[in-house]
């Protein structure tokens, strides 16, 4: 796992830049991909510490995506962290089952994202 690297995960590209942004102006150094299969794919390419992924996404969800990380040997270290705006308990509980480390809802505070990366 790349040490710091962060990658951000989400159909929605405004919302990935916006966040890559933000954590970008506390020091992190942070890659950015639209979608599952891309999200799926640089994972792969850059190996990252953290991956914040988004779970509503068209062609391979977040949690598709976790899953297939979770398989991955080569991707077992990674921390994976939901940011989605699904908050309600059973989309908890699914992400729990894929193989995330922690679910965090959006609209996200950036200092609590910070945080998780530390």
């Amino acid at each position: 796992m790349a040490a710091n690297k962060i990658l951000i995960v989400d159909d929605n590209a405004d919302a990935a830049d916006m966040t890559a942004e933000a954590l970008r102006l506390f020091g992190l150094n942070v890659e950015v991909a639209y979608g599952g299969p891309e999200g799926l794919a640089t994972a792969k390419a850059i190996a990252p510490s953290v991956i914040f992924l988004d779970i509503g996404m068209p062609q391979l969800d977040g949690y598709q995506v976790a899953t297939a990380l979770r398989a991955d040997e080569k991707m077992s270290g990674v921390k994976l962290i939901a940011l989605t705006a699904w908050g309600d308990a059973a989309s908890r509980e699914k992400s729990k089952a894929a193989g995330f480390d922690a679910h965090i809802t959006k609209p996200a505070d950036f200092s609590d994202l910070v945080a998780l990366v530390s």
